[in-house]
């Protein structure tokens, strides 16, 4: 029995069926239909993004509400900033005895701790420490003050011909300028520094003479610095009983670090300005420069005022080797200037001060200009310590926001007290706290999103 195969063959009814071109009735259905569903889609797009959208007034009404709190903010801290400067300005006759005790107390301290470690109590100590600080400084203004007295009060009359000499060299020499230039500038020049001179006298000394007399200021900063020695490890533990266990850690560590700042940029710029002095020194007696050593004394001093302390010991070393020994030992003077300014801003003060002072020489500059301007030449001379101490607390309160958005840990904070080790960690642990806050946030935010989608 066979069986006959179906075929495959299409019949020829299906073959015109699946051949036959649609009609053109049959071409305007599918068309119309197809337009009809396009329209509806982007209708539905378009209801969907007006359901979706904001409009601007509301993101414009966010952003000035936000600009509005921060400008208060703002506000609030430029009042604060300037009625501290008014209650400085105010309380500067009593506040500058201590600020200068707290000053010499930084420089000594390194003496005191040396004679703890030999079994001295802090009150033997702190005075043994003075005593032998008064000893050396009498000692050494009565073996250089006649030899000092004597030659500062040439200096000023060879300054002057120092100048006269360089004007005559700018009138008869390449440049060729006009005396009439040269003595208008001169006057310019002269009359700026006779104007600075009486604002940085008058500053220097208003806070002197409000208070009382030299000598009562005197005896004053040395009974400061005699209790600042012999108490001031008691200081710490004081603050921290009445300002309680949460803000004395935190006190405790910022004035820690503020004391070492101010310690070591005390005592480095002392080391620094003795071996300035001390090579310029040389090179003057060398070159048998007059008036060596009162501008060795001058170096000395001159080298705790930043920046501009240098430039005017510099000037006034090169105008008396230009009236004295000619214009090729000038220039000598200069070459052995720069050096030591070199020596000192790429090997001494890196290798000395460290990580203790880490502040922008441009910042330094624009403190020195602005302490100037305000407390005359107290303020100059305070202005470099004050704005490291300023930028060591903004470390820490960067390291404690650090620790409370998770950048850092608590051991990977370098902190000076074991109070600070201890807000270090407990800046740790709150970071769960904001963690908590900003997810609560986001997920607010994500609720108003949907709620607004819907």
């Amino acid at each position: 029995m066979s069986i006959t195969p179906k075929s495959t063959t299409p019949s020829s009814g299906d073959t015109e069926a699946r051949d036959t071109p649609p009609t053109n009735a049959e071409n305007g259905e599918s068309s119309a239909s197809s337009s009809g569903s396009s329209a509806a889609t982007s209708e539905r797009v378009e209801r969907a993004v007006e359901d979706r959208s904001v409009d601007r007034s509301v993101v414009v009404g966010a952003w000035v509400d936000m600009a509005a709190r921060w400008s208060g903010r703002v506000i609030l801290v430029i009042v604060g900033i300037v009625l501290v400067l008014w209650g400085l300005s105010t309380l500067w006759a009593g506040l500058l005895p201590v600020i200068l005790a707290l000053i010499l107390t930084a420089l000594l301290m390194p003496l005191k701790q040396f004679l703890l470690k030999r079994g001295i109590g802090h009150t033997l100590s702190a005075i043994l420490t003075l005593v032998a600080t008064l000893a050396a400084l009498i000692g050494t203004f009565v073996l250089i003050a006649p030899d000092v007295g004597s030659q500062l009060a040439k200096i000023g009359g060879t300054a002057q011909g120092g100048i006269n000499q360089l004007q005559e060299w700018l009138a008869r020499g390449p440049l060729e300028l006009g005396s009439d230039e040269i003595n208008n500038a001169i006057d310019r020049a002269t009359t700026w520094i006779k104007t600075r001179s009486g604002d940085i006298a008058s500053g220097a000394f208003s806070g002197v003479s409000a208070a009382g007399s030299l000598v009562i200021n005197v005896i004053l900063i040395l009974a400061l610095t005699f209790f600042f020695l012999k108490d001031g490890h008691r200081f710490l533990a004081w603050q921290r009983s009445v300002m309680g266990r949460g803000a004395g850690r935190h006190l405790t560590e910022v004035l820690t670090r503020n004391w070492t700042v101010l310690g070591g940029f005390i005592r480095t710029q002392a080391l620094v300005s003795a071996i300035d002095a001390v090579l310029i020194g040389a090179g003057l007696f060398i070159l048998n420069v007059p008036l060596a050593l009162a501008l060795t004394v001058i170096t000395f001093f001159a080298g705790f005022i930043p920046i501009v302390g240098a430039i005017t010991a510099g000037v006034l070393a090169v105008l008396v080797a230009l009236v004295s020994n000619g214009w090729q030992t000038a220039l000598i003077i200069v070459a052995i200037i720069v050096l030591v300014q070199q020596l000192e801003g790429n090997v001494l003060s890196p290798m000395l001060q460290g990580k203790t002072m880490q502040v922008h020489p441009g910042l330094i500059l624009v403190a020195v200009t602005i302490g100037g301007t305000l407390f005359g030449i107290v303020g100059v001379f305070l202005a470099v310590p004050l704005t490291a101490s300023l930028v060591a607390t903004a470390r820490y309160v960067s390291e404690q926001l650090n620790l409370r958005t998770g950048d850092v840990n608590a051991d990977e904070v370098r902190a000076e007290t074991a109070e600070g080790q201890m807000a270090a960690r407990t800046g740790q642990h709150t970071h769960s706290h904001y963690q908590a806050l900003e997810t609560a946030k986001r997920e607010a935010l994500q609720a108003q999103s949907d709620t607004s989608g819907a």
